[in-house]
C-alpha cells in the first residue's frame, strides 16, 4: 500500500496514511479514463439546436418562373437553400448526445484517475478541514499552506462553511465522495482529500 503524508490546515506534517491499492494503486486504464471524460462532457450537451430545412420554411409553394426562356437559371422554389430566406442544408435538429458507460467501467475509470494523482504526487491528504465561519480568505490561506493551486477539494460530507468559502476562489472546486467524477479529478492539478473522505472513497470503490 502507498503511504502518503497527512497535513493539517497549517501545512504541517502530522502523520502518514496508508492508501488502499484497490482504489489508489490500480493499473491505469487510459482508454476508460478517456471514455469517462467524453461521456461526462457529452451528457452535458443539451442537444436543442434547431434550424429549419427546406421543407419547413414557409412559402415557396410554386415555381418562381417557368423552366425555360427567361434567361434566368432554372429554379424550383424561392425557399431553396441558395435563396435569401431559404431553408438550411442539412439543418441541425434536436438530438440526444448522451453516451452510455457501464457502472463497472465508470468505477474503474475513477480508480485509474485517483491512482494517477497518487503516482504524480498530486494528492494531498488533510487530517481535517473545518472552518468556523464562511470566509474566502481563510479557505485561501489553507490552500496556500498546503501549496494547492488549481485544486479539487473533497470532504466526507457537505460542509456549508467550506463550500461557500471556496466558491469564489478561482480554479477551486469542492465535492464529496458521492459527487466526485473522473473529469473533475483530471481537470484540477491537485486533489485535496480529508482523511474521512479517503475512507469513504475506499469503502465505496474498493
Amino acid at each position: 500500500m502507498a503511504n502518503v503524508t497527512v497535513y493539517n490546515m497549517e501545512g504541517n506534517e502530522v502523520g502518514t496514511m496508508e492508501l488502499n491499492d484497490a482504489v489508489f494503486g490500480v493499473e491505469i486504464n487510459e482508454h476508460l479514463v478517456h471514455l469517462a471524460v467524453v461521456r461526462q462532457l457529452a451528457n452535458k450537451r443539451q442537444g436543442t439546436q434547431k434550424a429549419k430545412g427546406r421543407s419547413e420554411v414557409s412559402g415557396g409553394g410554386r415555381k418562381p418562373w417557368r423552366q425555360k426562356g427567361t434567361g434566368h437559371a432554372r429554379q424550383g422554389s424561392i425557399r431553396a437553400a441558395q435563396w435569401k430566406g431559404g431553408g438550411v442544408i442539412w439543418a441541425p435538429t434536436p438530438r440526444d448526445y448522451s453516451v452510455k458507460m457501464n457502472k463497472k467501467e465508470r468505477r474503474a475509470a475513477l480508480r485509474s484517475a485517483l491512482t494517477s494523482k497518487v503516482q504524480d504526487n498530486k494528492l494531498i491528504v488533510l487530517d481535517s478541514l473545518t472552518l468556523s465561519e464562511i470566509k474566502t480568505k481563510e479557505m485561501q490561506r489553507v490552500l496556500n499552506n498546503i501549496k494547492a493551486g488549481k485544486a479539487l477539494v473533497v470532504t466526507a460530507a457537505d460542509d456549508k462553511n467550506v463550500l461557500l468559502s471556496a466558491r469564489n476562489i478561482q480554479d477551486v472546486l469542492t465535492a464529496t465522495p458521492a459527487t466526485i467524477n473522473v473529469y473533475d479529478v483530471m481537470k484540477y492539478n491537485t486533489l485535496v482529500l480529508t482523511q474521512d473522505a479517503v475512507k469513504c472513497i475506499e469503502e465505496v470503490y474498493a
